[in-house]
């Protein structure tokens, strides 16, 4: 065991000497972990911050509901909710590309530094690999 790790269980333990763990949101129950095994080994990282930052799920959960419309319309007959859907589906469509172009800001000059130097250190791992 390295010198973090001791000091890492040390604080741990006396955190829960002290109490500091009790009264928790979620004690006592089941984590819930996430199947990341669709995703490549290399890239669930990278996934895991965007969903925390709630990218990934707005992306995923607007695709599905963009498919919805697309099949309701394909099926649709009456041309009054054809036209509240085909609403519903730019309005859902502009939500998709403004998402997208949030995606896009990670290109921005201000986080070229630090894009080079995540490059470079995928690089560096995957080489070690």
């Amino acid at each position: 065991m390295d010198v973090f790790s001791i000091i890492a269980e040390d604080k741990i333990r006396r955190a829960m000497e002290k109490g500091e763990f009790n009264n928790l949101p979620g004690q006592g129950k089941p984590m819930k972990l996430e199947d990341l095994s669709h995703i490549p080994e290399d890239l669930r990282m990278v996934y895991s911050v965007l969903k925390n930052a709630n990218i990934i799920d707005d992306i995923d959960r607007l695709k599905e509901e963009l498919m919805t419309i697309d099949n309701l319309i394909d099926l649709c007959e009456n041309n009054d909710d054809l036209n509240r859907l085909k609403k519903q589906k730019h309005e859902k469509q502009l939500r998709f590309e403004a998402l997208l172009n949030k995606r896009k800001t990670l290109d921005s000059p201000a986080s070229a530094f630090y894009k080079k130097r995540v490059l470079e250190r995928f690089k560096n791992n995957t080489k070690n690999k």
